[in-house]
């Protein structure tokens, strides 16, 4: 039997979680109303079972005894998230870059599969897909 979670919660160390709260509900994520939103952190929901917190870079250091990646010179992990549409992936990676995102690349179009991503205001690497099944399939 595979090891599945009832909820997933990935945190992420920001600078500021109210810049950062702009950023990301301004992509159209929603805020998680079942956790506090306040200066020290925010819950951002991604998906049926999936969330995003995102907590202070200070904070954040009370939760590990290692120091936090530095997103200047180094990828913890890439967040890739897929969505219903080329048209939706173009959309999320432009507002992301019109809210202060950086462009992580260029998109990629490999037929079966759309990709393009975003780089947060904290240098998260975020990868935005596309999947046509019909594509993969044939």
């Amino acid at each position: 039997m595979a090891l599945t979670s009832a909820f997933t919660s990935l945190n992420l160390p920001v600078k500021n979680v109210a810049q950062s709260k702009v950023f990301f509900t301004g992509l159209g994520f929603e805020l998680n109303p079942q956790y506090p939103d306040n200066e020290t952190s925010v819950a951002l929901l991604i998906g049926d079972n999936l969330q995003v917190m995102l907590i202070d870079q200070a904070f954040f250091l009370t939760l590990t005894e290692k120091e936090a990646v530095d997103t200047g010179k180094y990828a913890q992990m890439t967040i890739a998230l897929e969505f219903e549409s080329r048209d939706k992936v173009d959309e999320i990676v432009n507002t992301a870059l019109s809210l202060g995102g950086k462009l992580h690349a260029e998109p990629e179009d490999h037929g079966f599969m759309y990709h393009w991503g975003f780089v947060d205001l904290d240098g998260h690497l975020w990868a935005i897909n596309y999947m046509n099944m019909d594509a993969a399939q044939g």
